[in-house]
């Protein structure tokens, strides 16, 4: 498309439209209007839904203003209170608090704007005549933070302090040195993993910590935030990072940040022609761009911490909503982003497998429905009372009879295999999910010629259900992706005969009957619907066991479940449920009408409005069109997949099973520019999308074969490029 590089341009600056009802919204950026991260609280929906937030994938900052007071919370992946009891004393924690009270503001109006090419954010606060500017980012490529206010029109006293929220279990030390404020925040008490934290912010251009700031010169804060996992002395790190540090560096510091985010948002390209999704499908990336890239600790529930006390204990939950942020970051061809995923599930396996002897008397592994990182179980001997019941909990492990969490955790890796064929990262994973693998050739009964399971609660709590149509899908997945582990890897091949027997001979998904018409029942024995959940149709997606290569019936069956299901705007698994509908070949113009309503019903930060659960819906806009214009699954690549053809759509680099890299453009309902990387060199199958054409293929280049067919395929070379001609009816290109 001529106009894909100014478009996408554009938008990186235009990061949000005006939305009707929504105050303070811009023409050129998110804005945020009279905002305020909600004080610490046990609330879901308080957990800083509101705010605008930076990040450069360990350290994470947001910033609300209230009575005269600007805050910017502060907070790093690997800073948790590391303890295996559910205590709720434990999960991530606040670094720091970065106050700035401005004297005469108390009624002040405050607005602020983010650019998403950048995550620069520029706050404005206005009393009558006075007007002060803040503008503030966290550095892309180190643990530093610029905050620079500027006095517009009138003088005005600012009060500068670096704080912590009150925590009886937290060690705090303060100090001073030079212009150097310092502190230094730890868990050392009654935890299984010590952690600490520092803090230090050097003031600029302005002696002490009471500024009268003046027109025309402003104030430069730089603050430098490291962990002990990082450095074992951070608050020496901090003090010396910004020892010699000046003002001036701020200027290539950020120029080393914008080449970052311009690296970032090289890696993939959409452009749609409604850019309320487009907006929504940047957005997602950029949320993820800021808080997940620590290779160790992935974001937690939230993504950013604002108080000591969040709710879920703030933990990676494996019964979806920790996987739900990654789904559309492996196809947008982010994958560093995607790394610090798998981590926490390998570090749990040793508990894993004593749950797994004890409490189901099998091999493999068996997790709770909520872990830490490095090992940390924070869900462990959960109180009995409201919500849960004695039997929820077992050898004590919080489990609500659920058997699926650590095949959940095989999606996401599944995903990362499929996409790169990587074979260290094939290895990396393998012990886990032979684990996987191990424990449900145990867990799974063989009766009258099929395997079945029983004592599996497909929703929290919900009992000793059988045959729950999410676990029937979740086996399917593991295995599948465990005979291509093997094959790839040549290990446990003699294992491959059980694992092809199990998925010949696994249970069928239950079907029932609703208003006339056949749909999935939840489980074959249990829990027939939920009205309030998803659950139903995640064997569809995530979990692959469902695609348009499945048997006519089958899709019948799965199309009704979406139609009488609609569950388009859920707090539990709206994430997934656009996807599942897309897999399945659901009407594509009520997926779009829908996905506009989504991608409005949100936050200016792009958190879903009435959803409790944190950052899991970042990238649901941004997985569902992927979905829609580059569907891959079963390896089989299908470009513009019933899109309208009556919208211009491009894409530049989504990422395909079969490591490729797939481009190509939508004008005038015509497709063109289609362009194949081959990373791997594997073999190349697709839906023609010039249905009954001839294709020429450049290779690198050079002039190909032709093809021709319905699904057309070809061999691949490593590291090659591969252009799709359509020969048209004279024999030209």
């Amino acid at each position: 498309m001529k106009k894909s590089y100014f478009i996408l341009l554009f938008l990186l600056v235009w990061i949000s439209l005006p939305v009707q009802g929504r105050v303070g919204m811009s023409k050129n950026q998110v804005s945020f209007k009279n905002y305020w991260n909600k004080p610490p609280s046990r609330t879901p929906g308080d957990i800083s839904v509101d705010a605008p937030l930076m990040g450069n994938g360990d350290l994470t900052m947001c910033v609300g203003f209230k009575d005269g007071l600007l805050r910017y919370y502060l907070s790093k992946n690997d800073f948790w209170r590391l303890r295996s009891q559910a205590d709720g004393l434990s999960g991530p924690r606040v670094a720091g608090l970065v106050d700035l009270k401005f004297d005469g503001f108390s009624k002040a109006d405050f607005t602020a704007q983010q650019l998403i090419k950048n995550g620069i954010t520029t706050c404005q606060l206005i009393k009558g005549s006075q007007r002060v500017e803040i503008q503030s980012w966290v550095c892309a490529t180190s643990n530093l933070i610029y905050i620079e206010l500027n006095s517009v029109n009138k003088p005005v006293t600012v009060s500068i302090k670096i704080n912590v929220p009150a925590n009886r279990q937290a060690l705090v030390k303060q100090g001073k040195t030079n212009n150097t404020m310092w502190l230094t925040r730890a868990f050392n008490d009654s935890v299984d993993i010590t952690t600490e934290v520092a803090v230090a912010m050097k003031i600029f251009n302005y002696q002490g910590e009471a500024v009268h700031l003046e027109p025309g010169k402003k104030l430069v804060l730089a603050l430098s935030v490291e962990s002990k996992f990082q450095n074992s002395d951070p608050l020496g790190s901090v003090l010396n990072s910004l020892k010699t540090l000046k003002s001036s560096f701020a200027d290539s510091l950020l120029v080393k940040h914008n080449n970052w985010w311009y690296s970032y948002w090289n890696k993939s390209s959409v452009t749609l022609e409604d850019t309320v999704l487009m907006k929504a499908w940047y957005q997602g990336l950029y949320t993820m761009g800021a808080c997940s890239r620590d290779p160790k600790f992935p974001p937690g529930l939230f993504g950013w911490t604002t108080t000591d006390t969040p709710a879920w204990n703030g933990d990676y939950h494996l019964n979806y909503n920790f996987q739900a942020p990654f789904y559309g970051l492996y196809s947008s061809n982010h994958l560093e982003q995607t790394t610090s995923h798998d981590q926490p599930l390998l570090d749990f396996m040793a508990r894993g497998e004593f749950y797994a002897q004890n409490a189901t008397k099998t091999r493999g592994i068996l997790y709770p429905v909520g872990i830490g990182p490095l090992g940390i179980e924070v869900t462990r001997n959960f109180a009995i009372g409201g919500y849960q019941k004695s039997d929820d909990v077992e050898f004590e492990g919080l489990f609500y009879g659920q058997r699926s969490n650590a095949a959940y955790g095989l999606i996401n890796m599944a995903q990362h295999w499929r996409c790169t064929y990587d074979l260290e990262y094939g290895k990396k994973i393998y012990p886990y999910a032979l684990a996987v693998a191990s424990f449900w050739e145990d867990y799974l009964k063989f009766e009258n010629g099929r395997y079945v399971i029983y004592g599996d609660a497909i929703h929290e709590g919900s009992g000793k259900d059988m045959n729950p149509v999410l676990s029937l899908g979740l086996i399917r997945n593991s295995l599948d992706l465990m005979i291509d582990l093997s094959s790839t890897l040549n290990r446990d091949i003699a294992r491959q005969a059980i694992w092809r027997d199990i998925l010949q001979k696994l249970s069928e998904f239950p079907v029932q009957q609703r208003n006339g018409r056949d749909v999935f029942r939840y489980t074959e024995k249990g829990v027939d619907w939920v009205d309030g959940n998803g659950l139903g149709i995640q064997h569809i997606y995530p979990c692959n066991a469902i695609t348009l290569a499945s048997s006519p019936a089958l899709l019948a069956v799965a199309r009704n479940t979406i139609d009488i299901m609609q569950r388009w705007h859920d707090q539990n698994t709206s994430n997934s449920f656009f996807a599942a509908a897309i897999r399945v070949g659901y009407d594509s113009s009520v997926i779009l009408e829908e996905l506009h309503k989504y991608a409005l019903h949100t936050f200016p930060n792009g958190f879903q409005s009435g959803n409790p659960h944190g950052i899991e819906n970042s990238c649901t806009v941004t997985n569902a069109i992927n979905e829609m214009i580059c569907m891959s699954v079963g390896n089989v690549i299908r470009i513009f997949n019933k899109f309208p053809r009556n919208q211009n759509t491009g894409f530049k680099n989504i990422r395909a099973w079969g490591a490729f890299l797939i481009s190509a453009d939508l004008e005038n309902g015509t497709v063109s520019n289609v362009v194949i990387f081959s990373e791997k060199g594997n073999l190349c199958t697709l839906i023609n999308p010039w249905p009954g054409k001839n294709i020429k293929l450049v290779r690198n280049g050079r002039s190909g074969e032709t093809v021709s067919g319905e699904r057309i395929s070809f061999q691949t070379s490593v590291n090659e490029r591969i252009e799709l001609k359509l020969i048209k009816s004279n024999n030209k290109i």
